[in-house]
C-alpha cells in the first residue's frame, strides 16, 4: 500500500465523519481483529483501523511537536510502519499500545537526532479573537491566561514527564498501557506522573 495517507484535516473535526448510529459496540470488530484480517489482505480492515486512530494519533503528535509539518512527516511515517509490519505482526498488546509505541519510538528519534524541543505555541492572538462572546473580557482573559500558564508549565516538563502526562490526560491509557508504549515499569510510569504533577501544580500555584 503506497498512497500518501493523509493527517485529518481540522482533525478536531474528523469524528463527525465516523458517527456510527444506533450500533453495539460489542459487535463492531476489535482492532486486533482487524489487524488479522489485514494481515491476511482485507484492505478494509486497514480503512477501518486508520479511521478509528489517525485522529487521536494525530492530535497526539502535534502536542508533542507543536510543528504541523513535522507532525505530517511522523504520522505519515507510524502508518508506513504500522503497513510494514503487517505480516509479523502479533497481538502481544493491544493494537493502540503497539500504535503508540511506534509513535513514541519515532518521537525519541526525532528529539535525539534533531535535539528539537516543541516550541511555544503562538497562537495566542487566534485564541483570544476565537473566544465566545458570551463571556466578560475579564473572565476570558483569566481563562485564556489559565490555559495559557498550564501550556507553558507542560512545555518546560522533561519530555519523558509531558509525554506520560499526555497519554494520561488527554488519550486516557491506562498506567499499563503507557509503560508498555515507553518501555518502562509501570512504577516509573508512577512516577514520572508524580514528578509532573507536583511540577504543574508548582508553576502554577507559586
Amino acid at each position: 500500500m503506497s498512497a500518501v495517507l493523509s493527517p485529518p484535516a481540522g482533525y478536531a473535526r474528523a469524528h463527525s465523519a465516523l458517527t456510527l448510529c444506533a450500533v453495539d459496540a460489542a459487535a463492531l470488530p476489535t482492532d486486533e481483529s482487524l489487524m488479522q484480517a489485514w494481515a491476511a489482505g482485507d484492505l478494509r480492515a486497514f480503512e477501518t483501523l486508520y479511521s478509528r486512530h489517525r485522529s487521536r494519533l494525530y492530535s497526539f503528535l502535534l502536542r508533542q511537536l507543536r510543528d504541523g509539518a513535522l507532525a505530517d512527516e511522523l504520522f505519515q511515517d507510524v502508518w508506513q510502519r504500522v503497513i510494514a509490519a503487517r505480516t509479523g505482526w502479533q497481538p502481544e498488546a493491544a493494537f493502540t499500545t503497539w500504535l503508540f509505541r511506534i509513535a513514541h519510538n519515532r518521537l525519541n528519534d526525532h528529539w535525539r537526532a534533531a535535539r528539537h524541543r516543541p516550541a511555544a505555541p503562538g497562537d495566542a492572538e487566534e485564541r483570544v479573537n476565537a473566544m465566545s462572546d458570551s463571556h466578560t473580557p475579564e473572565t476570558e482573559l483569566s481563562e485564556f491566561e489559565q490555559r495559557r500558564r498550564l501550556q507553558l508549565a507542560m512545555e518546560q516538563l522533561p519530555d519523558d514527564q509531558r509525554m506520560v502526562l499526555q497519554l494520561r490526560l488527554e488519550q486516557e491509557l491506562s498506567l499499563e498501557e503507557i509503560a508498555q508504549i515507553t518501555g518502562v515499569g509501570r512504577e516509573t510510569v508512577k512516577s514520572r506522573l508524580r514528578y509532573a504533577m507536583d511540577k504543574l501544580r508548582g508553576e502554577l500555584n507559586p
